[in-house]
């Protein structure tokens, strides 16, 4: 990635703009074995604590790096429970990327962020039936099918 994403002006701005980045080798001790990093390139999002919240394990192009980036923001914030800017990440994440492949997963988060947030299940239900249109074959889509009964 250092070759083809890491140098990518839009990735750079992204990063400067909303990430503390850190890269290190992968056999770096003691962060490679506390992270679990088993392959390279290993993208970690963890909180200001050190927690994780979401990973990447393999090559993404600029394209699908920045939404990777937008969806782990937003997971961690839905992790720790900050629903509102969870929120707004995942429908960052919808209104800029709605084609890369985190758009299903953000939409299934967004759905139950919203959710956890309201105490009101039609979000579920719409995250399915968007996911449905949209994703008919994702992972994200079947997770969501029991959201199908909610009147």
């Amino acid at each position: 990635m250092g070759a083809v994403t890491y140098p990518d002006p839009k990735v750079i701005a992204f990063i400067t703009d909303h990430m503390i980045p850190l890269q290190v080798p992968s056999d770096h001790k003691p962060l490679s074995s506390e992270f679990a990093v088993k392959w390279t390139p290993t993208l970690v999002t963890l909180d200001l604590e050190g927690n994780e919240h979401y990973r990447t394990v393999g090559f993404l192009p600029p394209e699908e790096l920045i939404p990777s980036l937008v969806l782990g923001i937003g997971i961690m914030h839905f992790e720790r429970g900050e629903f509102d800017q969870a929120i707004a990440a995942f429908d960052r994440l919808l209104k800029e990327h709605s084609k890369s492949d985190q758009a299903a997963q953000g939409i299934f988060f967004r759905g139950v962020a919203l959710y956890k947030s309201r105490k009101d299940p039609k979000p579920l239900r719409e995250a399915y039936d968007r996911l449905s249109a949209e994703y008919p074959g994702s992972p994200w889509t079947r997770r969501a099918y029991p959201y199908r009964l909610i009147n």
